[in-house]
């Protein structure tokens, strides 16, 4: 069947500064594409500024990864979001509000530690029939 194949996209990464990642960006098993943990960076640097700043840039990657599926923010059933700091939960609420609008996703949010100057990463699963 068709839709029982699995895709694997992107390893090397302009986010890493072009590196190999022992990861894809994106898998696509079926209907389903599990988008790997985007962080908030542009040519590999993290970028300044707060958890709104940082939030909208994962977004951003996010949206990049997706359409390498074909997929958009529509698509998103599931997202799983790590913050380095729960002080900074409303401040990210409010961005991805933001881009889910009235018809919001399933979603998870925990606090932990991050990798370098990181405030957020997430992952997101998307629904989007082949």
């Amino acid at each position: 069947m068709s839709n029982q194949r699995i895709i694997r996209y992107d390893t090397a990464d302009t986010q890493a500064g072009g590196q190999q990642r022992p990861f894809a960006k994106a898998v696509r098993a079926g209907d389903y594409v599990h988008i790997s943990g985007q962080v908030p960076t542009v040519n590999g640097e993290v970028v300044t500024g707060g958890i709104a700043a940082q939030t909208e840039q994962v977004i951003a990657n996010i949206k990049d990864v997706l359409a390498l599926a074909s997929c958009g923010m529509e698509d998103i059933v599931k997202v799983n979001c790590w913050l380095d700091d729960a002080r900074d939960f409303s401040s990210f609420n409010a961005v991805f509000e933001k881009h889910f609008g009235p018809n919001p996703p399933a979603r998870s949010t925990v606090e932990s530690r991050l990798m370098v100057d990181a405030k957020v990463e997430i992952d997101v699963l998307a629904w989007k029939p082949l």
